[in-house]
């Protein structure tokens, strides 16, 4: 289905993150035995699923790419078939906005309402993925309500709270302990200052909870975690104070350095030891992990992408640049001993939204996979790359002219002996014709390009976060 653009006069006539790649896909498709270009491997077993945001309807008031309601896209291999679905995330507000009762939750470029309890913005789980305790949870950009989906079908099974003992609410960028089957996560206030995390067991229990003092309120999107520790992050990017004083997004960079603060996964506040280092804003870890006296953290450090704001954009001139993510893959080390802190660029080519083999999270790993940014105005996913943080070489894949990709996951084969032993698999949509595919690499000869398309029967528009779900942990 080929996207069109918005008509004339609609307040978002401008903003292009409404129309073409980016616009919304208002079907919800399911297509069973897909027709495979290549070969489909039989040792391939689980789900590929990918979240963003999908607007229910039209909007009629500026419009931020974050506010869509979410939609999660998925394929799924079994012996070597694949079928594809995509549903709605069915959140609070998700559902207020498609029964016309959504007036109280407001995106981020209109005033917000800070006379709802625990949320200030529409919380449309639009953002990340994981999968814990069998099912997976769809997360949100700036902290709210986790809700369960069946890995398999996406159906909407409701809200997670752990039993009643979620003190508030759960940050995008959560994390599964493979060895543990724990959940990682922690929250933030946008006008207090302070920040939490939790853990959770396996069978989806709060068994750990602590709050963190902050000089102010801030802002972080991503944490990390090692075999002990949990790293928070305390970055310079807060709220302006006309923003702070009217409850609009509006948002400043701060003339101070950005902190790490690693603490024990069962610590309080007294426990953290934070760790000073330059300026910086960082989106999405890597991975984490501890060696020797060390926690070390692989990480997408942000650079000024250097563009003017562009008249043709009107109003949303400015949202559109800060969306143009640049970033270079960055590692810090924090020495638990001596207190020092390390950092190194690990490649000049523009990259972001890593991905690793998760079943290595939280321990040191060899490879990461990430996205290749093209430096253009608007965000858009010019192929992969993947980084041998040993050698420090790295091997791309490019993808077609007009495609566009998203987050990509590492599948394990069914079996793997080694962590790189699977498969790279990524959505592609041209953004003219609106057709998408998924692509799927052999990650040992990541440079050779895909071994199977499987071409879709929906657009997949332009999105965020997406998982893997191994086809043992669903079926269990």
């Amino acid at each position: 289905m080929k996207p069109s653009a918005l008509a004339e006069g609609n307040v978002n006539e401008l903003n292009p993150y409404v129309q073409g790649f980016y616009a919304a896909q208002p079907e919800e498709v399911t297509k069973t035995d897909l027709e495979v270009i290549g070969e489909l491997p039989t040792d391939l077993w689980g789900a590929y699923v990918r979240n963003g945001p999908n607007p229910f309807e039209v909007p009629d008031v500026p419009h931020h790419w974050f506010d869509g309601e979410g939609m999660v896209h998925s394929i799924y291999f079994e012996n070597g078939k694949a079928e594809y679905r995509n549903r709605y995330v069915l959140s609070d507000d998700n559902v207020a906005d498609m029964k016309g009762d959504g007036a109280e939750a407001r995106g981020v470029l209109v005033p917000s309402n800070r006379d709802r309890p625990n949320k200030v913005y529409k919380d449309t789980a639009n953002t990340d993925l994981v999968l814990h305790d069998g099912k997976l949870m769809a997360l949100w950009y700036i902290s709210g309500t986790p809700v369960r989906l069946d890995a398999r079908t996406l159906e909407t099974l409701g809200n997670e709270d752990f039993g009643g003992k979620l003190p508030r609410n759960v940050s995008a960028h959560g994390k599964i302990d493979p060895e543990t089957g724990e959940f990682l996560f922690f929250d933030y206030s946008l006008y207090e200052p302070w920040m939490s995390f939790g853990v959770v067991s396996p069978k989806s229990e709060l068994t750990h909870f602590a709050k963190i003092d902050l000089p102010g309120p801030r802002l972080p999107h991503d944490m990390g975690f090692t075999e002990n520790y949990v790293i928070l992050h305390d970055l310079p990017v807060v709220f302006t104070e006309s923003g702070l004083r009217n409850g609009m997004w509006q948002i400043k960079t701060e003339q101070r350095g950005a902190r790490f603060g690693v603490v024990p996964r069962n610590g309080t506040n007294d426990d953290v030891k934070w760790f000073e280092t330059d300026p910086c804003y960082l989106y999405h870890v890597a991975n984490s992990w501890e060696e020797g006296d060390e926690v070390v953290m692989v990480a997408c450090r942000m650079v000024p992408n250097n563009f003017d704001p562009d008249p043709a954009h009107g109003q949303f001139a400015s949202m559109v640049n800060v969306m143009a993510l640049h970033a270079y893959a960055w590692e810090w080390r924090m020495n638990m001993k001596t207190g020092e802190i390390t950092s190194r660029q690990l490649d000049d080519r523009l990259s972001e939204f890593p991905a690793i083999n998760q079943d290595y999270a939280g321990r040191k790993t060899r490879y990461s996979y990430h996205v290749a940014m093209a430096h253009e105005r608007l965000q858009r996913f010019e192929g992969l790359i993947k980084y041998d943080l040993e050698t420090g070489e790295k091997q791309e894949y490019l993808f077609e002219d007009g495609q566009g990709g998203s987050e990509p996951v590492f599948a394990p084969r069914t079996g793997a002996k080694d962590e790189d032993d699977g498969y790279v698999i990524t959505f592609v949509t041209h953004t003219e014709t609106g057709e998408s595919e998924v692509l799927i690499l052999d990650a040992k000869k990541f440079a050779d390009g895909p071994i199977a398309r499987i071409p879709l029967p929906s657009r997949v528009p332009a999105g965020f976060h997406a998982t893997w779900a191994d086809g043992d942990k669903i079926a269990a």
